[in-house]
């Protein structure tokens, strides 16, 4: 079924299957047919609010024209609107265009994130018995970054990747614990139901993510917004990624300035470790 859609139009398909809806899943087609490329941008819960809809209501949507879930849904209408659109090489230049979309992302991040927020996230981290990082794909890798970042000040973390020892290992910790789930999406599955057994065991819960209204964001007790949204067919996106790691640097420093003497101190005596590995 989905590779038929592929093949054509997917606002074709919507109309065609539009009479065989139920009212309350005509209310997200006609979401979606009223303004479609910005659907392409809503999480799950974004599309379902703007519809007037529960979630299950626009998953069930999905699913009657043939797909497994939302984000398989939104990659073919991104392909959709790609084949409608013609792309051209930037009058700026590819490395101004990039370094301007990339300077932007910072700037939205600033405004995004909320500064009381990221000082309880900070304070959180810092009273933390351990803290967790989990992230799968590009996440995943700024999941490792962060690890890396609090190593160098001297914090000892642990960056999870794998989902199935992100399960394992949320299942061991308790009150006194955080976990950093970090999904740009907010919708990542196998993080989500990492966070969901690290919350009911007690851990405290901090998201990083772009969707303010997100499944993620249910489950935290904290929520750090990041810019750069990205389509499904822009997975991993440089902007998206530099988004990321702008908000670990966030919790770094911050953490890094509530005792900035033993943070230097640190920073030195890790450089000072693998100093005779290089040249």
């Amino acid at each position: 079924m989905t590779q038929k859609l592929l093949e054509g139009s997917l606002l074709s398909v919507i109309r065609s299957y539009y009479p065989s809806l139920t009212k309350s899943e005509q209310k997200v087609a006609d979401t979606v047919l009223e303004d479609i490329e910005s659907v392409l941008y809503c999480s799950v819960t974004d599309l379902a609010d703007k519809a007037g809809v529960g979630e299950t209501t626009a998953l069930r949507f999905c699913r009657k024209l043939g797909f497994k879930g939302y984000q398989e849904f939104k990659l073919t209408l991104a392909k959709t609107l790609s084949n409608d659109s013609k792309e051209e090489v930037p009058e700026a230049g590819i490395q101004h265009t990039i370094a301007k979309n990339t300077k932007a992302v910072i700037d939205e991040t600033v405004k995004m994130v909320d500064e009381d927020m990221l000082d309880s996230c900070i304070q959180s981290i810092e009273q933390a018995r351990y803290v967790h990082f989990y992230g799968v794909g590009t996440s995943g890798l700024t999941a490792l970054d962060a690890k890396n970042r609090l190593l160098r000040i001297g914090r000892q973390s642990d960056a999870i990747i794998d989902p199935h020892i992100q399960a394992m290992d949320a299942a061991t910790l308790g009150k006194g614990d955080v976990v950093v789930g970090i999904s740009l999406s907010g919708s990542t599955k196998d993080t989500l139901d990492s966070l969901e057994i690290a919350k009911e065991n007690g851990a405290t819960v901090i998201a990083i993510t772009y969707y303010a209204r997100s499944p993620i964001t249910k489950i935290a007790d904290y929520v750090l917004l990041s810019g750069g949204k990205e389509s499904p067919l822009e997975g991993g996106s440089l902007a998206a990624k530099i988004s990321q790691l702008f908000v670990i640097d966030l919790l770094c420093t911050g953490l890094a300035l509530m005792d900035k003497e033993r943070s230097v101190q640190m920073k030195e005596k890790t450089a000072r470790s693998v100093i005779n590995k290089i040249y």
